[in-house]
């Protein structure tokens, strides 16, 4: 939806009208209300709906549509989609189909950048049949090894193989959801290039064999395969291999006689080599910053060209002005493997458009539900400036101010990552997240300053709260915060520790003494608000209050993560430690589905003993496979699921005695 929406808008600017496809769960969708007609293609499952060509054929048809734009992901790199619309006549907003079809293919794309003199990484220009011939491959080109779908992209159907095993394994999964995500199950192997750069060249072709390239994006934060946060320009490149890339880009793009946006992908090592990746013959996820530096819409020239126009520019018109950075806002819980996709409706959605130099490319709103049928993103965040350290400072602020409730989503990730010393100088790779987070994410960590200023400022939204509540209840009722009372004493409990905390009230101001120092909040709150600008010793912080209830827990967005508090009076901490303690549950004898999905395989029955890290089971969600492994060595006692069954996140899989 998001995609619609945007190619949408510039056709609004231009004056087309517009017509939108959508499965039946997305016929309230915000691209579906934007368009002009709307046509139903079918069920929720892709495969039923925005992959049923036959469909789309028909809805074009009736309605009597003279183009298609295939948006990305789908069937926009499908030559055969491409094919029946050129033989009914209508006008594909894209490559021709020989491009599609020369660069969608990752082997024979391999062949022609060879022979366009581009450079390419070694590896297997074949396609590989079974696991032991790719064991085979793998063993003569030297590992580590990329397996990779051939009609792939977006991360789908790729995996990293260190050894034989992994091989094996990596072929089993990357055919799976080759089939499932591409219905192509060709697999290529190639050399792994260890700790790269991803940095791929836009270009812009027309029908007369003008092409131009504009500019690089750095995409190197990655989680599975797929890109978190994207820039441009690079901080990496300089004048003359940025030229140098570009070059090679266009040659490329020339080779195949391309026509329309289209980015060439390489792989840079330490010392600015640059490897062909893949071309990517459609509009990019992340086109948004490469418009942001160059001031052309995107949209607007594949249209053009594909009506059959001259492109507008030539090289030396293409700038790079100021900075822009994108992050990509996910329905996921970043604490799981970096993000494992979380389901649910927009209970409550604020986007910072507010905020200066800010741009969201969303399909969703308040009210939305995202699904597990789709890709989980929510939006893409843009920020611009004249600099670099412009644009995160905007992507900071940007971040805090973004209210997203009834999902979990990546916006403590991606603040962490735009605020670590390692981004903000520039030392990245596609290993940025492991390497930062070698035991995986474990949301913004506190010092002892940041402490003092989550306390102090979780008591005075406490005592605000108070206070207000005797004001709205009356002095005739009970308060626990008397109105005459301007000094309080509380016990505020965060991460298992118990940190008492004075508080006194002077106008808006609040003193509050914890830890061994001292803070001052100040801060107007309307508490009914999602956000909570605030003060503290004199620097602006941007709040948001998740939930407040009346045991005193308070949960927290602060630095772009929550954190779950409870304030209580003096007298009341000391009641409350001889409340008994709930026992937890005992996680080494269960296997619980950590996200929702679809149950793809069961590799054990009743009875069998499984080994540590043994595979139990594989579930398939927003079209990505995960194997769910054994935490020891054990005798399965029951097992709660089937392939082809459906669960949701937390829900009982396996019992182990």
């Amino acid at each position: 939806g998001e995609i619609a929406c945007r190619v949408m808008k510039t056709c609004k600017k231009m004056g087309i009208q517009t017509v939108a496809v959508h499965s039946d769960v997305d016929s309230s969708a915000v691209h579906v209300k934007m368009a002009d007609e709307a046509v139903c293609v079918g069920p929720a499952p892709t495969g039923k709906s925005y992959l049923n060509m036959e469909a789309i054929m028909e809805a074009i048809r009736q309605t009597g549509a003279q183009a298609v734009h295939p948006g990305y992901g789908f069937l926009s790199e499908n030559k055969e989609f491409a094919k029946r619309l050129a033989a009914e006549g209508v006008t594909f907003i894209g490559p021709d189909t020989h491009a599609i079809q020369a660069m969608g293919d990752k082997i024979e794309s391999k062949l022609i950048a060879k022979a366009a003199k581009v450079n390419t990484i070694p590896g297997f220009d074949g396609v590989v049949k079974t696991a032991e011939e790719a064991v085979k491959i793998a063993q003569e080109i030297g590992y580590p090894v990329m397996i990779k779908a051939s009609a792939g992209g977006g991360g789908k159907g790729m995996r990293i193989a260190w050894n034989d095993e992994e091989t094996r394994e990596g072929f089993r999964f990357s055919s799976q959801e080759a089939a499932s995500s591409f219905g192509d199950d060709r697999l290529l192997i190639e050399k792994y290039i260890d700790n790269p750069r991803h940095i791929e060249i836009q270009v812009l072709a027309d029908k007369h064999g003008n092409a131009l390239w504009l500019n690089e994006r750095e995409c190197s934060i990655q989680r599975r395969n797929q890109k978190v946060v994207e820039e441009a320009p690079s901080t990496f490149l300089d004048a003359d291999t940025r030229q140098a890339m570009g070059e090679q880009a266009v040659q490329l793009a020339k080779a195949v006689k391309y026509s329309s946006a289209g980015t060439v992908e390489f792989l840079v090592d330490s010392q600015k080599n640059f490897y062909f990746l893949e071309m990517n013959t459609r509009l990019q996820v992340e086109h948004p910053i490469t418009e942001c530096i160059t001031g052309l819409d995107l949209v607007e020239q594949m249209i053009r060209v594909a009506k059959g126009y001259r492109l507008q520019h030539q090289q030396k018109d293409i700038p790079i002005n100021g900075w822009a950075i994108e992050s990509r806002v996910y329905a996921e819980d970043p604490y799981k493997s970096f993000g494992l996709p979380s389901i649910g409706r927009l209970s409550e959605y604020q986007e910072p458009l507010d905020l200066s130099n800010v741009r969201v490319d969303s399909g969703i709103e308040e009210g939305s539900d995202i699904s597990i049928y789709y890709d989980p993103m929510i939006s893409k965040l843009v920020t611009y400036g004249s600099t670099r350290a412009e644009a995160l400072s905007r992507m900071e602020d940007a971040l805090d101010h973004y209210v997203i409730r009834g999902v979990t989503h990546n916006i403590p990730l991606l603040r962490e990552i735009i605020t670590h010393p390692r981004f903000i100088s520039g030392d990245i790779s596609t290993n940025f997240l492991p390497e930062v987070y070698p035991d995986g994410f474990k949301g913004h960590q506190l010092d002892a300053e940041s402490r003092r200023e989550l306390l102090a400022s979780a008591a005075a939204l406490y005592i605000t709260a108070q206070l207000r509540s005797h004001n709205i209840l009356g002095p005739l009722r009970v308060s626990s915060a008397p109105l005459e009372c301007s000094c309080w004493e509380l016990s505020v409990e965060l991460g298992g520790e118990r940190h008492q905390v004075d508080i006194t009230k002077s106008g808006d101001v609040f003193t509050v003494k914890t830890d061994g120092g001292t803070v001052e909040v100040c801060g107007q709150w309307n508490l009914a608000s999602p956000l909570l600008p605030v003060s503290v010793n004199g620097a602006d912080r941007m709040l948001q209050c998740l939930s407040r209830d009346a045991s005193g827990t308070i949960v927290l967005q602060y630095m772009g993560s929550l954190f779950k508090l409870r304030l209580l009076s003096q007298r009341a901490a000391e009641l409350d430690s001889y409340m008994p303690e709930k026992v937890s549950e005992d996680t080494s004898s269960i296997l619980r589905s950590p996200m929702p999905g679809t149950v793809v395989a069961v590799s054990v029955k009743p009875g069998d003993t499984v080994a540590e890290g043994q595979e139990i089971c594989v579930i398939e969600a927003m079209k990505m496979q995960n194997s769910l492994t054994a935490s020891r060595q054990a005798k399965v006692k029951s097992v709660h699921c089937n392939a082809g069954e459906t669960v949701g996140e937390g829900d009982l899989l396996v019992e182990l005695e």
